[in-house]
């Protein structure tokens, strides 16, 4: 297990219930089974929720799928409390509360497919990985 919290940015919980042959859905599993803590924050989970009920339902998931989804996330997740912005940093507006809780959580790594957006975090202590990059440091692929 990671010694810090990993922050999920939404594209990869998304992809991960999108299908269940990609590497996202494996970082889920191991998030699910504990082997992973994910930092999570108001914003970020009314982000999931949000995103989630737009895309997947009806399609994938039944809206009360995505309520007990992110009730397990919310009960297994470590809440961090934001109490200083760092606004505007991102080249995306919409990715700073991610920033945010990153360093209000003292998470080492933003899981993400948009590398793009995440320049410079570096600066914080933090990397910018996507599920190969931290399943290879849990031990979940090769």
């Amino acid at each position: 297990m990671l010694d810090h919290p990993i922050v999920l940015d939404t594209n990869i919980l998304l992809s991960g219930l999108k299908s269940r042959k990609g590497l996202s859905f494996r970082l889920l599993e191991h998030v699910l089974a504990n082997d992973v803590r994910l930092a999570i924050s108001t914003p970020l989970i009314l982000e999931y929720e949000s995103t989630l009920k737009k895309v997947l339902v009806p399609q994938i998931l039944s809206l009360d799928d995505v309520d007990t989804l992110l009730d397990s996330i919310c009960s297994m997740g470590v809440q961090a409390r934001i109490f200083y912005l760092w606004r505007p940093y991102l080249k995306d507006p919409y990715d700073d509360h991610i920033l945010e809780l990153a360093v209000a959580a003292g998470s080492k790594y933003i899981v993400t497919y948009n590398r793009k957006d995440f320049q410079d975090v570096e600066r914080f202590g933090i990397q910018i990985m996507e599920p190969r990059e931290i399943l290879r440091l849990i031990g979940g692929v090769e």
